[in-house]
């Protein structure tokens, strides 16, 4: 099992910046891949697998940053030049073999 605590999220200003944060514990050693999704359908936002290579949806591509810290278990999603479109929760998402686990979700609100 992986349990995963996330933060980061909030209230931010068009053009504004956040960082969320999503650390794992448990089982952690076995993940393989990481991403972010948000919204109530839970679309993809980002990802990035033990090789460090990076995918992001279009919209995201070039304001959106993840990343991950190995050695503290966690994932980042910077998040830059918010819009008000990218007001979602914000879902952390792990893979293993043969499991996958969600965290809580946090709220990420763009507005002036």
């Amino acid at each position: 099992q992986v349990q995963l605590v996330e933060s980061g999220g909030g209230l931010v200003q068009p053009g504004g910046s956040l960082r969320l944060s999503c650390t794992a514990s448990g089982s952690s050693s076995s993940i393989l891949f990481r991403s972010w999704y948000r919204g109530n359908q839970r679309k993809l936002v980002a990802s990035i697998n033990s090789s460090g290579s990076t995918n992001y949806v279009d919209s995201v591509k070039g304001r959106f940053t993840i990343s991950r810290d190995a050695a503290k278990n966690t994932v980042y999603l910077q998040m830059n030049n918010l819009k008000p479109e990218d007001t979602a929760v914000y879902y952390c998402y792990v893979r293993t073999v043969g499991n996958s686990f969600w965290g809580q979700g946090t709220q990420v609100t763009v507005s002036s």
